[in-house]
């Protein structure tokens, strides 16, 4: 399927989030994430199915001085 993944498009299989972000070597990572414009919370992530032509944005936490 064809998404887009903090603007730029990719081709992934079918799934849930919580599968989108395994695949794309996030796994355990501490991100927040939104589907179409809308936040995801970490705990809803497995049960959020991401369809062909969504939008997925990742964001993670920068550290800095």
């Amino acid at each position: 399927m064809a998404i887009t993944v903090n603007g730029a498009p990719l081709e992934l299989a079918p799934g849930s989030l919580a599968a989108i972000l395994e695949a794309l070597d996030y796994g355990d990572a501490i991100v927040a994430t939104a589907l179409n414009g809308d936040f995801v919370p970490a705990e809803e992530r497995a049960h959020t199915q991401v369809r062909d032509g969504d939008r997925v944005e990742i964001l993670a936490p920068m550290q800095g001085g």
